[in-house]
């Protein structure tokens, strides 16, 4: 198995240019291909709207080894890139650097720990070109901390299901131009037992379904709007000579990620 190319760096700037925003201020350059997706996909040419959902560790070889589990992903979105997260590859790290577009270096989370990010980040970028941001996540979790002092509206709930209900409700409200979505259950029934229990892989698919009802509830709480789908992870996992899932080496079942993009054209 090889290393991914392409850096999670990659992503906030991309993001930023689908809704024709100005990016991060430190932010790596975003990808030409996602750009054209969007051009191409939206009657506007532009994102209108947008859907974040951001399921915690579904490692790239999940996705290979388990492809029919995430067709309901595929349903709903059109284009799959591979991406190479940041190092080390542990929760904090690498949505730091999906969301700032910076390097651990330049962000500062370097390790397993949640300072809130004072580096510009895409959330800011949001803000400031007037857009209405919405963060549905889990109490404690690390994108509930990280991100916090944002000018944007925290839906902080118990658990993944309890963030995702909270999301769906958000979508028929229609007071957002963004809504971030954080689940986790995988992750955690991952180092409680490992990436392959049946634990761990009903998780997963529970993931990947509650992604396909959040699509889904965009079609009618947002047609009127030409809407980009992110379904975007922060690492993978492996599991260890102790049995347990885990989540630290520079290794390819650690550091590779496929994320997801879909647009559903706005009914005109």
């Amino acid at each position: 198995m090889t290393f991914n190319t392409i850096p999670l760096t990659r992503i906030a700037a991309s993001l930023a240019k689908a809704m024709d925003i100005k990016p991060p201020a430190q932010a790596d350059a975003p990808l030409p291909q996602i750009e054209t997706f969007v051009k191409d996909h939206c009657i506007s040419g532009k994102a209108e709207r947008m859907l974040i959902y951001n399921p915690d560790a579904i490692g790239q070889w999940l996705i290979q080894k388990y492809t029919d589990d995430f067709a309901p992903v595929m349903r709903h979105t059109q284009l799959a890139i591979p991406f190479l997260t940041a190092f080390p590859p542990v929760t904090p790290v690498c949505f730091a650097t999906m969301y700032t577009g910076a390097a651990p270096e330049i962000h500062g989370i370097r390790k397993y720990e949640k300072p809130v990010v004072k580096t510009d980040s895409l959330f800011d970028a949001f803000v400031r070109a007037g857009k209405r941001v919405a963060l549905s996540a889990i109490t404690g979790s690390s994108m509930g901390i990280i991100w916090s002092g944002k000018d944007i509206d925290y839906f902080l709930e118990k658990d993944g299901e309890a963030a995702t209900a909270r999301a769906l409700e958000l979508l028929d409200e229609d007071q957002y131009d963004v809504i971030v979505v954080y689940t986790m259950e995988y992750d955690d029934n991952i180092h409680a037992t490992h990436p392959e229990s049946p634990v761990s892989h009903a998780s997963m698919v529970r993931h990947n379904q509650q992604f396909a009802e959040l699509a889904e509830k965009t079609t009618s709480a947002w047609k009127q709007y030409d809407t980009l789908l992110v379904y975007a992870t922060d690492h993978g996992i492996h599991k260890t000579i102790f049995g347990t899932g885990n989540h630290y080496a520079d290794i390819p079942e650690d550091m590779n990620v496929t994320e997801f993009f879909g647009i559903q054209p706005a009914e005109k």
